[in-house]
């Protein structure tokens, strides 16, 4: 399948914009080719630049629970913007949007809005240091919580030891107060809390991973992270901006067993628009500026088209069919994926929760990041290219989770079924 113009605009692109793009995984570097440009989506679909129309699966990274242009959506977006598109002054909707919220997670009784997963993470870490006076902060290798220097950091060489700076620019002393350890190991964080327990600040996780590909947690692993918070006085951040409302209902707490200190999140809940928070008790959160001595501002925070976005999005999403019926596509379609694995006896395993799935190549049950690394990538780069010129849109890299919408109906599985066979 041809993208002329696709391929004519990433050329253009890449006189203006670092790399052709705003964000690096859009290079496609992982998968090679030049990447499609998307002119405009509707429901389960998106149409590129060479008017190709492709079953989305991309779905922006997981906002889109409705699809590409819901009406409802819209339509609400359309009668905030009359009204001005930012104040920097307090609105109403910004407080119905975080009462909404508290309800769907009820162990947090006050939320901050910021304009990006990464900001609110970034918020969550530095509200934890400043409510603990600790310095150290625990990560798990796969689990991504966006750019912020702290969190850009690598393992280091032992399996109680600090870590090491991941990018140019994240400086070494920086990088040295932040602890790498391996996801889903009960016994490393055992280990690790033993010897520098008194000194850490927090645990940030994903509860439920989508930056390596969706990865589902060990129960006991989560349980562990909690004791040892509880026992060292550090607090234990769930990053949920990529599984909130998307691997459950709500939260994860509806399932998992534990609840976190702090929450962020981000996506689904600015309903395609550019949001992000982070939400915790009224004690720790007390913490944050004007209330506490921690500070964080945004210009944009609290956008009233963001707000309306979102307000519309949880609106819809609260009486849990629209959860299901998108779940129980997302079930229908892996089930059908696996039958043709089993049916082909390829090295392939799929991993699913909620509406998040991720296919890989690797026949091996995938539990840690070690495994998603032991993927065939050659295999994954004709695989999504596959399914590229079968009309079906994926995201370009194996570390990635694919998402479905309340528009994928049987249509789009048939479509994307025939797709798969044809790989075989």
């Amino acid at each position: 399948m041809k993208h002329s113009n696709s391929e004519a605009l990433f050329k253009k692109a890449q006189d203006s914009l670092v790399g052709g793009v705003n964000s690096p995984v859009r290079a496609y570097k992982a998968v090679g080719g030049s990447p499609i440009f998307i002119k405009q989506g509707s429901g389960a679909y998106v149409v590129c630049e060479d008017n190709q129309k492709y079953v989305d699966y991309v779905l922006s990274y997981g906002p889109l629970i409705f699809g590409h242009a819901y009406p409802k959506i819209l339509k609400t977006i359309e009668t905030a913007m009359q009204n001005g598109t930012t104040y920097g002054a307090p609105t109403k909707i910004e407080t119905k949007l975080a009462e909404k919220i508290k309800k769907a997670y009820p162990y947090a009784h006050k939320v901050r809005f910021v304009s990006s997963g990464t900001e609110a993470t970034m918020s969550a870490i530095r509200l934890a240091r400043g409510f603990t006076k600790k310095s150290i902060i625990v990560k798990f290798e796969g689990c991504y919580h966006g750019h912020v220097d702290p969190l850009l950091v690598a393992a280091g060489s032992g399996s109680a030891t600090l870590g090491i700076s991941d990018s140019n620019g994240v400086l070494d002393k920086i990088a040295a107060n932040t602890a790498v350890l391996n996801y889903n190991d009960t016994k490393q964080v055992n280990e690790f809390f033993k010897q520098h327990g008194d000194k850490v600040a927090c645990i940030i996780l994903e509860p439920v991973t989508g930056n390596m590909g969706v990865v589902l947690p060990n129960l006991e692993f989560i349980k562990t992270c909690r004791d040892c918070c509880d026992k060292y006085n550090a607090l234990l951040i769930f990053d949920e901006v990529m599984c909130g409302f998307r691997s459950q209902k709500t939260g994860t707490h509806e399932w998992i067993g534990v609840t976190p200190d702090i929450v962020t999140l981000g996506k689904v809940i600015g309903g395609g628009l550019p949001c992000g928070a982070l939400a915790g008790s009224e004690t720790i959160m007390n913490y944050l500026a004007p209330l506490g001595n921690v500070y964080q501002a945004g210009t944009l925070s609290g956008n009233p088209l963001a707000m309306a976005a979102g307000l519309e999005t949880l609106n819809n999403l609260e009486n849990g069919s629209v959860f299901s019926a998108t779940s129980n596509y997302t079930q229908e379609l892996t089930t059908e994926i696996k039958k043709t694995i089993k049916k082909n006896n390829a090295p392939i395993s799929v991993n699913t929760i909620g509406t998040m799935f991720t296919i890989f190549f690797n026949k091996a049950p995938i539990t840690t990041f070690s495994d998603v690394q032991n993927c065939d990538m050659t295999a994954f780069k004709t695989f999504f290219h596959t399914m590229l010129n079968n009309s079906v849109f994926l995201p370009p890299s194996q570390y990635e989770a694919c998402f479905t919408s309340f528009m994928h109906s049987q249509k789009e599985l048939n479509k994307t079924i025939d797709a798969f066979n044809k790989i075989f």
